[in-house]
């Protein structure tokens, strides 16, 4: 993706397009998977942690990415739906997948969550799904 567009991006998220910035969302536009800090930190050559980790959360806040807990114990980032918008809920509600194979996780935004019905009383504020296989790639002969 070119510098222009990812900067309008940002700027379209009100991020003020900083060099990290740009570096970090080109990353996630390159990939295919939900990413973790350390797949950023190795991907981005001579960055610091502290940086990256920053940038991934005011990118969340921003609502540019969502977060992913997968179970493997490291907090996974994807690009979120371009109607995300600040001031509202991440539009995530959409079933992830983790291959136990690839050790890959991807968002399947086609594939909702089923409704829940709760409980009298109870409030959900957030919730997500993970499914856990072998992914298309993986299973090919």
């Amino acid at each position: 993706m070119q510098n222009a567009t990812l900067e309008r991006t940002l700027t379209a998220k009100r991020i003020s397009p900083t060099a990290m910035r740009l570096r970090v969302l080109e990353y996630l536009v390159s990939r295919e998977a939900a990413v973790s800090l350390a797949d950023v930190e190795k991907g981005l050559a001579h960055t610091d942690r502290i940086t990256v980790y920053r940038t991934l959360k005011t990118f969340e806040e921003h609502h540019l990415i969502h977060s992913i807990e997968d179970g493997t114990g490291a907090t996974k980032y994807a690009l979120c739906a371009d109607d995300c918008r600040p001031g509202t809920h991440h539009h995530d509600l959409h079933i992830h997948f983790y291959c136990r194979q690839c050790e890959e996780t991807t968002c399947l935004p086609r594939t909702a969550i089923p409704a829940l019905q709760l409980p009298g009383g109870y409030t959900a504020e957030e919730m997500s799904l993970t499914v856990k296989g072998i992914c298309h790639k993986c299973s090919q002969p």
